[in-house]
């Protein structure tokens, strides 16, 4: 299959290195899904989330990721959903239109 999206494969918050300290390549739904991720940490929903404590507020800003993501033209919308694994993390998944289901861990 020709790679249609290829970038940068960052590992905590940094490029991630081969052997030969050349950079490893995300590649498809890998690169669609750390876009996601950074998408979400560069809107400042993630730090946002990790601050507030209501349960009200906090399915707010659910709902603001959501949305952000779907706007995404390679996620169905939709398909977006979050798991809260603890109060700093999260777990997002979605459906891809060319690449099937994709799955990013966002820590606050």
């Amino acid at each position: 299959m020709l790679d249609k999206y290829v970038d940068l494969f960052i590992a905590d918050r940094d490029f991630s290195l081969n052997s030969g300290y050349e950079p490893n390549l995300a590649k498809n739904q890998h690169s669609i899904g750390q876009d996601v991720k950074h998408s979400i940490i560069e809107s400042g929903l993630a730090t946002e989330l990790v601050a507030e404590r209501s349960p009200t507020m906090r399915y707010d800003v659910f709902t603001k990721i959501i949305l952000l993501v779907e706007r995404d033209r390679r996620i169905v919308p939709g398909t977006v959903r979050i798991t809260e694994e603890t109060s700093e993390r999260l777990y997002l998944t979605a459906d891809t239109y060319e690449f099937g289901k994709i799955g990013v861990t966002i820590d606050g």
